[in-house]
Protein backbone atom coordinates (compact mmCIF):
# COMPACT_ATOMS: atom_id res chain seq x y z
CA UNK A 1 0.00 0.00 0.00
CA UNK A 2 1.33 3.46 -0.95
CA UNK A 3 1.22 5.81 2.04
CA UNK A 4 1.41 9.07 0.08
CA UNK A 5 0.13 9.81 -3.38
CA UNK A 6 2.33 11.71 -5.77
CA UNK A 7 1.57 13.96 -8.73
CA UNK A 8 3.51 15.59 -11.53
CA UNK A 9 3.03 18.91 -9.73
CA UNK A 10 4.66 17.41 -6.61
CA UNK A 11 7.64 16.52 -8.81
CA UNK A 12 7.92 20.15 -9.90
CA UNK A 13 6.09 20.06 -13.23
CA UNK A 14 2.98 22.24 -13.46
CA UNK A 15 0.92 21.16 -16.46
CA UNK A 16 -1.69 23.84 -15.77
CA UNK A 17 0.99 26.57 -15.98
CA UNK A 18 2.17 25.07 -19.26
CA UNK A 19 -1.36 25.16 -20.65
CA UNK A 20 -1.71 28.80 -19.58
CA UNK A 21 1.56 29.77 -21.26
CA UNK A 22 0.84 27.81 -24.42
CA UNK A 23 -2.51 29.54 -24.94
CA UNK A 24 -0.71 32.88 -25.20
CA UNK A 25 2.12 31.37 -27.24
CA UNK A 26 -0.37 30.04 -29.78
CA UNK A 27 -1.88 33.50 -30.17
CA UNK A 28 1.55 35.10 -30.64
CA UNK A 29 2.79 32.46 -33.09
CA UNK A 30 -0.32 32.64 -35.26
CA UNK A 31 0.55 36.26 -35.93
CA UNK A 32 3.63 35.08 -37.85
CA UNK A 33 1.86 32.58 -40.08
CA UNK A 34 2.38 32.94 -43.81
CA UNK A 35 -0.01 31.50 -46.46
CA UNK A 36 1.90 28.19 -46.85
CA UNK A 37 1.31 27.30 -43.16
CA UNK A 38 -1.55 24.78 -43.06
CA UNK A 39 -1.42 23.58 -39.44
CA UNK A 40 -2.00 25.24 -36.08
CA UNK A 41 0.27 25.47 -33.07
CA UNK A 42 -0.15 22.38 -30.91
CA UNK A 43 -0.12 19.74 -33.62
CA UNK A 44 2.44 16.95 -33.41
CA UNK A 45 4.22 18.54 -36.35
CA UNK A 46 4.05 21.81 -38.25
CA UNK A 47 2.74 21.65 -41.82
CA UNK A 48 4.11 23.95 -44.51
CA UNK A 49 3.00 23.74 -48.16
CA UNK A 50 6.10 23.30 -50.33
CA UNK A 51 5.26 25.55 -53.26
CA UNK A 52 8.12 27.71 -54.54
CA UNK A 53 6.89 29.90 -57.38
CA UNK A 54 9.63 31.53 -59.41
CA UNK A 55 12.31 29.13 -58.15
CA UNK A 56 13.55 26.73 -60.83
CA UNK A 57 15.39 24.26 -58.59
CA UNK A 58 14.48 24.84 -54.94
CA UNK A 59 17.07 23.76 -52.38
CA UNK A 60 16.09 23.62 -48.71
CA UNK A 61 18.64 24.97 -46.23
CA UNK A 62 18.39 24.23 -42.49
CA UNK A 63 20.25 25.33 -39.39
CA UNK A 64 19.95 25.23 -35.62
CA UNK A 65 21.51 27.35 -32.88
CA UNK A 66 21.17 28.91 -29.44
CA UNK A 67 22.19 32.20 -27.83
CA UNK A 68 24.64 30.88 -25.23
CA UNK A 69 25.26 32.68 -21.97
CA UNK A 70 23.63 35.87 -23.21
CA UNK A 71 20.71 34.26 -21.42
CA UNK A 72 22.43 35.01 -18.10
CA UNK A 73 22.37 38.70 -18.94
CA UNK A 74 18.70 38.54 -19.95
CA UNK A 75 17.81 36.75 -16.72
CA UNK A 76 19.76 39.25 -14.59
CA UNK A 77 18.16 42.22 -16.38
CA UNK A 78 14.70 40.58 -16.39
CA UNK A 79 14.45 41.39 -20.10
CA UNK A 80 13.54 38.30 -22.06
CA UNK A 81 12.12 39.26 -25.44
CA UNK A 82 15.50 40.31 -26.84
CA UNK A 83 17.05 36.83 -26.63
CA UNK A 84 14.10 35.37 -28.50
CA UNK A 85 14.67 37.98 -31.18
CA UNK A 86 18.41 37.22 -31.20
CA UNK A 87 17.79 33.51 -31.68
CA UNK A 88 15.75 33.96 -34.83
CA UNK A 89 18.08 36.56 -36.36
CA UNK A 90 21.11 34.35 -35.71
CA UNK A 91 19.44 31.43 -37.48
CA UNK A 92 18.26 33.64 -40.36
CA UNK A 93 21.84 34.83 -40.94
CA UNK A 94 23.21 31.30 -40.79
CA UNK A 95 21.11 30.18 -43.76
CA UNK A 96 21.44 33.53 -45.51
CA UNK A 97 25.16 32.90 -46.04
CA UNK A 98 24.15 30.07 -48.39
CA UNK A 99 21.70 32.32 -50.17
CA UNK A 100 18.47 31.17 -48.51
CA UNK A 101 15.35 33.05 -47.52
CA UNK A 102 13.72 31.72 -44.31
CA UNK A 103 10.47 29.78 -44.55
CA UNK A 104 9.69 28.58 -41.05
CA UNK A 105 11.15 28.38 -37.56
CA UNK A 106 10.67 26.11 -34.53
CA UNK A 107 11.88 26.72 -31.00
CA UNK A 108 12.88 24.73 -27.93
CA UNK A 109 12.37 26.27 -24.48
CA UNK A 110 13.63 24.44 -21.37
CA UNK A 111 13.39 25.67 -17.79
CA UNK A 112 13.53 24.52 -14.19
CA UNK A 113 10.15 26.02 -13.33
CA UNK A 114 7.84 27.42 -15.96
CA UNK A 115 7.14 31.12 -15.54
CA UNK A 116 4.44 31.90 -18.14
CA UNK A 117 5.23 35.66 -18.38
CA UNK A 118 8.92 34.93 -19.01
CA UNK A 119 8.23 32.29 -21.63
CA UNK A 120 5.72 34.44 -23.48
CA UNK A 121 8.18 37.36 -23.52
CA UNK A 122 10.81 35.11 -25.09
CA UNK A 123 8.36 33.85 -27.71
CA UNK A 124 7.14 37.39 -28.36
CA UNK A 125 10.71 38.31 -29.32
CA UNK A 126 10.94 35.28 -31.59
CA UNK A 127 7.66 36.21 -33.25
CA UNK A 128 8.76 39.80 -33.85
CA UNK A 129 11.94 38.61 -35.57
CA UNK A 130 10.02 36.00 -37.57
CA UNK A 131 7.57 38.63 -38.81
CA UNK A 132 10.38 41.01 -39.77
CA UNK A 133 12.09 38.25 -41.75
CA UNK A 134 9.02 36.75 -43.43
CA UNK A 135 9.40 33.54 -41.45
CA UNK A 136 6.57 31.57 -39.82
CA UNK A 137 6.89 30.30 -36.24
CA UNK A 138 5.10 26.98 -36.78
CA UNK A 139 5.89 25.00 -33.65
CA UNK A 140 8.15 24.25 -30.75
CA UNK A 141 8.77 22.29 -27.58
CA UNK A 142 8.48 23.39 -23.97
CA UNK A 143 10.30 21.33 -21.34
CA UNK A 144 9.92 21.93 -17.61
CA UNK A 145 12.89 20.15 -15.98
CA UNK A 146 13.01 20.62 -12.19
CA UNK A 147 16.26 19.51 -10.64
CA UNK A 148 18.09 19.94 -13.93
CA UNK A 149 17.78 23.72 -14.30
CA UNK A 150 17.38 26.23 -11.48
CA UNK A 151 13.87 27.58 -10.97
CA UNK A 152 14.64 30.86 -12.75
CA UNK A 153 16.96 29.40 -15.38
CA UNK A 154 15.95 28.69 -18.95
CA UNK A 155 17.62 27.76 -22.20
CA UNK A 156 16.43 28.26 -25.75
CA UNK A 157 17.33 26.82 -29.12
CA UNK A 158 15.94 27.37 -32.59
CA UNK A 159 15.62 25.41 -35.81
CA UNK A 160 15.09 27.13 -39.15
CA UNK A 161 14.39 26.03 -42.72
CA UNK A 162 14.78 28.25 -45.76
CA UNK A 163 14.91 27.93 -49.53
CA UNK A 164 17.24 29.07 -52.29
CA UNK A 165 17.30 28.48 -56.03
CA UNK A 166 20.15 26.07 -56.71
CA UNK A 167 21.77 28.53 -59.14
CA UNK A 168 22.01 31.08 -56.30
CA UNK A 169 23.53 28.81 -53.63
CA UNK A 170 26.63 30.41 -52.10
CA UNK A 171 29.44 28.02 -51.19
CA UNK A 172 32.60 30.09 -51.64
CA UNK A 173 33.65 28.18 -54.77
CA UNK A 174 33.43 31.40 -56.82
CA UNK A 175 35.83 33.37 -54.61
CA UNK A 176 38.83 34.57 -56.62
CA UNK A 177 42.14 36.30 -55.96
CA UNK A 178 41.55 40.05 -56.01
CA UNK A 179 37.98 39.86 -54.68
CA UNK A 180 36.98 42.55 -52.20
CA UNK A 181 35.86 42.01 -48.59
CA UNK A 182 33.00 44.22 -47.43
CA UNK A 183 31.98 44.27 -43.77
CA UNK A 184 28.52 45.05 -42.42
CA UNK A 185 28.52 46.43 -38.87
CA UNK A 186 27.25 44.51 -35.87
CA UNK A 187 25.23 46.03 -33.02
CA UNK A 188 27.45 44.53 -30.32
CA UNK A 189 28.38 41.01 -29.25
CA UNK A 190 25.28 39.61 -31.01
CA UNK A 191 25.15 36.07 -29.53
CA UNK A 192 28.81 35.14 -29.06
CA UNK A 193 31.61 35.82 -26.61
CA UNK A 194 29.40 36.30 -23.57
CA UNK A 195 31.27 33.93 -21.29
CA UNK A 196 34.45 35.98 -21.73
CA UNK A 197 32.65 39.34 -21.61
CA UNK A 198 30.83 38.40 -18.41
CA UNK A 199 34.08 37.20 -16.85
CA UNK A 200 35.78 40.53 -17.62
CA UNK A 201 32.92 42.82 -16.59
CA UNK A 202 31.68 40.98 -13.53
CA UNK A 203 34.46 38.71 -12.22
CA UNK A 204 37.63 40.65 -13.06
CA UNK A 205 36.38 44.24 -12.83
CA UNK A 206 33.68 43.77 -10.20
CA UNK A 207 30.90 45.54 -12.10
CA UNK A 208 27.28 44.38 -12.13
CA UNK A 209 24.61 44.51 -14.80
CA UNK A 210 23.32 47.88 -13.55
CA UNK A 211 26.74 49.56 -13.55
CA UNK A 212 26.80 52.61 -15.81
CA UNK A 213 30.09 53.28 -17.58
CA UNK A 214 30.71 56.56 -19.42
CA UNK A 215 32.02 54.65 -22.42
CA UNK A 216 29.10 52.26 -22.96
CA UNK A 217 26.21 53.19 -20.65
CA UNK A 218 24.51 50.53 -18.54
CA UNK A 219 26.46 47.29 -18.94
CA UNK A 220 23.43 45.00 -19.00
CA UNK A 221 21.75 47.05 -21.72
CA UNK A 222 24.92 47.19 -23.82
CA UNK A 223 25.26 43.41 -23.60
CA UNK A 224 21.64 42.91 -24.68
CA UNK A 225 22.06 44.85 -27.94
CA UNK A 226 20.08 42.75 -30.44
CA UNK A 227 21.54 40.50 -33.10
CA UNK A 228 21.07 42.14 -36.50
CA UNK A 229 19.43 40.25 -39.36
CA UNK A 230 21.14 41.04 -42.67
CA UNK A 231 18.44 39.42 -44.80
CA UNK A 232 16.79 42.50 -46.31
CA UNK A 233 19.91 44.31 -47.55
CA UNK A 234 21.55 41.13 -48.87
CA UNK A 235 18.80 39.09 -50.56
CA UNK A 236 18.60 41.41 -53.60
CA UNK A 237 22.37 41.10 -54.10
CA UNK A 238 22.20 37.31 -53.79
CA UNK A 239 19.42 37.10 -56.37
CA UNK A 240 21.41 39.38 -58.70
CA UNK A 241 24.38 37.01 -58.20
CA UNK A 242 26.52 39.97 -57.17
CA UNK A 243 28.16 38.15 -54.24
CA UNK A 244 30.72 35.35 -54.32
CA UNK A 245 30.43 34.42 -50.64
CA UNK A 246 29.07 35.48 -47.27
CA UNK A 247 30.41 34.79 -43.78
CA UNK A 248 28.30 35.28 -40.65
CA UNK A 249 30.71 36.46 -37.95
CA UNK A 250 29.72 34.47 -34.87
CA UNK A 251 31.76 32.35 -32.45
CA UNK A 252 35.33 32.33 -33.72
CA UNK A 253 35.20 35.92 -34.93
CA UNK A 254 36.63 36.97 -38.26
CA UNK A 255 39.58 34.66 -37.68
CA UNK A 256 37.60 31.42 -37.84
CA UNK A 257 34.46 32.34 -39.81
CA UNK A 258 35.83 33.96 -42.95
CA UNK A 259 37.98 30.88 -43.78
CA UNK A 260 34.81 28.77 -43.83
CA UNK A 261 34.00 30.28 -47.25
CA UNK A 262 37.55 30.51 -48.65
CA UNK A 263 39.11 28.05 -51.10
CA UNK A 264 42.20 26.34 -49.68
CA UNK A 265 44.47 28.30 -52.01
CA UNK A 266 43.36 31.78 -50.94
CA UNK A 267 43.64 34.00 -47.85
CA UNK A 268 41.52 36.91 -46.65
CA UNK A 269 43.73 39.94 -46.05
CA UNK A 270 41.84 42.06 -43.51
CA UNK A 271 42.93 45.58 -42.63
CA UNK A 272 42.37 46.37 -38.96
CA UNK A 273 41.41 50.00 -38.59
CA UNK A 274 39.21 49.99 -41.69
CA UNK A 275 36.09 50.06 -39.51
CA UNK A 276 35.36 51.63 -36.10
CA UNK A 277 35.49 49.52 -32.96
CA UNK A 278 32.24 49.60 -30.97
CA UNK A 279 32.54 51.04 -27.43
CA UNK A 280 31.78 47.69 -25.77
CA UNK A 281 34.63 45.97 -27.60
CA UNK A 282 36.95 48.89 -26.95
CA UNK A 283 36.25 48.69 -23.22
CA UNK A 284 36.79 44.92 -23.14
CA UNK A 285 40.04 45.29 -25.08
CA UNK A 286 41.35 48.09 -22.86
CA UNK A 287 40.41 46.62 -19.49
CA UNK A 288 40.16 42.86 -20.01
CA UNK A 289 43.80 41.90 -20.34
CA UNK A 290 42.98 39.69 -23.32
CA UNK A 291 45.51 38.91 -26.03
CA UNK A 292 44.74 40.74 -29.27
CA UNK A 293 44.53 37.55 -31.32
CA UNK A 294 42.11 36.13 -28.75
CA UNK A 295 39.89 39.21 -29.04
CA UNK A 296 39.70 38.74 -32.80
CA UNK A 297 38.86 35.06 -32.41
CA UNK A 298 36.19 35.45 -29.71
CA UNK A 299 34.36 38.66 -30.62
CA UNK A 300 33.05 39.99 -33.93
CA UNK A 301 34.81 43.30 -33.08
CA UNK A 302 32.09 45.31 -34.83
CA UNK A 303 31.61 43.31 -38.05
CA UNK A 304 28.56 41.03 -38.14
CA UNK A 305 28.65 39.87 -41.76
CA UNK A 306 31.35 39.78 -44.44
CA UNK A 307 30.62 39.86 -48.17
CA UNK A 308 33.16 38.71 -50.72
CA UNK A 309 32.57 40.11 -54.20
CA UNK A 310 34.42 40.69 -57.44
CA UNK A 311 35.89 44.13 -58.09
CA UNK A 312 33.37 44.71 -60.88
CA UNK A 313 30.52 44.41 -58.35
CA UNK A 314 31.90 46.83 -55.76
CA UNK A 315 30.27 49.97 -57.19
CA UNK A 316 26.81 48.37 -57.72
CA UNK A 317 26.92 46.93 -54.19
CA UNK A 318 27.94 50.30 -52.74
CA UNK A 319 25.07 52.01 -54.59
CA UNK A 320 22.62 49.39 -53.35
CA UNK A 321 23.70 49.88 -49.75
CA UNK A 322 23.54 53.67 -50.10
CA UNK A 323 19.97 53.39 -51.43
CA UNK A 324 18.90 51.07 -48.60
CA UNK A 325 20.71 52.95 -45.82
CA UNK A 326 22.95 49.99 -45.00
CA UNK A 327 26.32 50.99 -43.54
CA UNK A 328 29.34 49.11 -44.85
CA UNK A 329 33.13 49.13 -44.80
CA UNK A 330 35.76 47.95 -47.24
CA UNK A 331 37.83 45.79 -44.92
CA UNK A 332 40.21 43.85 -47.15
CA UNK A 333 40.77 41.68 -50.17
CA UNK A 334 41.45 38.10 -51.22
CA UNK A 335 45.06 37.08 -51.90
CA UNK A 336 46.94 33.87 -52.62
CA UNK A 337 47.42 31.76 -49.52
CA UNK A 338 46.22 28.68 -47.70
CA UNK A 339 42.63 29.36 -46.59
CA UNK A 340 43.18 31.62 -43.58
CA UNK A 341 42.75 35.21 -42.40
CA UNK A 342 45.82 37.45 -42.37
CA UNK A 343 45.51 40.73 -40.48
CA UNK A 344 47.13 43.97 -41.59
CA UNK A 345 47.61 45.75 -38.27
CA UNK A 346 47.66 49.56 -38.04
CA UNK A 347 51.16 51.11 -38.30
CA UNK A 348 50.75 52.57 -34.82
CA UNK A 349 49.79 49.17 -33.43
CA UNK A 350 46.63 47.38 -32.31
CA UNK A 351 46.16 49.82 -29.42
CA UNK A 352 45.74 52.73 -31.84
CA UNK A 353 42.74 50.98 -33.40
CA UNK A 354 40.97 50.21 -30.15
CA UNK A 355 41.68 53.67 -28.75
Amino acid sequence: MVANKSSYRDAGVNIDAQDEALREVRRIARGTFTPPVISDIGSFGGLFRASFEGIEKPVLVSSTDGVGTKLRVAQAMKVHDTVGYDLVCHCVNDILVQGARPLFFLDYYATGRLRPPVMTDVVRGMARACSENGCALIGGETAEMPGFYGDDDYDIAGFIVGVVDEKNVLTGKDVREGDVLIGLPSAGLHTNGYSLARRIFFDQLGHDHQTILPEIGKIGEALLAPHISYLKPLIPLIEQRAIHALAHITGGGLTDNVPRVLPDSLDAHIKLGSWPVLPTFRYLAQHGGVDHDELLRVFNMGIGMVLIAGKDQVDPIARHFAQTGQRFFFIGNVVKGSGKVVYDRPPAGFASWIG
